[in-house]
């Protein structure tokens, strides 16, 4: 039996005129752009989470990713530590164990562990570089691969749609991700039993620093949005779907029009709960400031100019001792 012992942990449950279903069919299509752009737009304003139906992924590659991530987790903690993201350098791609990573470190202990991969690259440098792949799996990476492709052009899609809600060109944020940096992952969170209290559970509150992240949830459920009001929503799995969510890039892209937000994960199912998520950021070197559209002279800009990079990497600096000093 498990038991919220935490009033903190306490959510409602949701009403989906809070977190909205968007069939984006007419964005992927082009039969009418603009009206996915407003329901995405009014989304990234009242919620900054959305669910996607209709978005083109076939559900067998995901079926599989699933079935081969399942079998990842099941691998002996050894054979999984050889994989360890600290062996990967500026590159931070690999296996991720229990409480290495805590995005809330001063309130609570993550009780997950998770496995990152990306595209491909020969050279290393802060987020690109070579994989780290199970050698007792021979399927991960070919599927892997083609899930994380699948979704990068899926991102690119929804990010053509932001861009319209925001009164830009479709294809404005292009120049800025010839080469974003991405992150997929791979999740598991083992079920909690007992009295759980906020010390310790699935994942922290956070915001996502990046632009855009596209999640696909398993069936167990667990994940909660931080709604406008202050309330913890509960954000169910909806069968069919993808649950998005913008990040801190969009916060500062749009002058704080649409603002990014608090999620966590508390799994009190008793079953495994696991999840796949994809990150995009921009590129490595491009400057991220408040856009055109979001700037006025009764609204002026809020943020200083930075780097993208170079700011999600301080960021990852701050959560893994292997990269102090670098």
């Amino acid at each position: 039996m498990t038991e919220l012992f935490d009033i903190r942990l306490a959510s409602k449950q949701t009403a989906f005129t809070e977190i909205p279903v968007i069939d984006i069919s007419p964005l992927i299509n082009g039969e009418n752009p603009l009206r996915v752009a407003r329901q995405i737009g009014e989304a990234c304003e009242k919620v900054g989470f959305f669910y996607i139906k209709n978005h083109g992924v076939s559900q067998q590659l995901i079926d599989e990713m699933y079935r081969l991530t399942k079998l990842f987790f099941k691998l002996s903690s050894e054979e999984k530590n050889t994989l360890n993201i600290v062996n990967s350098g500026l590159t931070l791609r690999g296996y991720i164990p229990m409480y290495a990573e805590n995005v809330d470190p001063a309130n609570t202990r993550d009780f997950k562990e998770c496995f990152d991969y990306g595209a491909h690259y020969d050279e290393v440098s802060p987020f690109f570089g070579p994989n780290q792949m199970p050698s007792g799996l021979p399927q991960f990476e070919t599927v892997a691969e083609a899930y994380h492709s699948a979704v990068l052009a899926l991102a690119r899609t929804l990010i053509g749609g932001i861009a319209l809600s925001l009164d830009l060109p479709q294809n404005y944020f292009e120049q800025r991700q010839r080469k974003p940096i991405t992150i997929q992952r791979v999740l598991r969170y083992p079920p909690q039993i007992g009295k759980v209290s906020l010390e310790e559970i699935g994942i922290g509150a956070h915001t996502d620093y990046g632009f855009l992240t596209v999640l696909s949830q398993d069936t167990v459920g667990g994940l909660q949005v931080k709604n406008r009001a202050g309330e913890w929503v509960t954000a169910p799995p909806v069968e069919g779907t993808f649950i998005v969510n913008i990040g801190d890039l969009v916060q500062t892209l749009t002058n704080d029009r649409y603002a990014s937000t608090m999620h966590r994960v508390i799994n009190t199912s008793g079953l495994e709960r696991y999840s796949i998520p994809f990150f995009i950021d921009l590129d490595f070197d491009a400057v991220v400031e408040p856009v055109p559209t979001c700037v006025s002279e009764a609204l002026p800009a809020k943020y200083e100019a930075y780097t993208c990079g170079k700011h999600k990497f301080k960021r990852f600096v701050d959560s893994y001792e292997h990269l102090k000093g670098e």
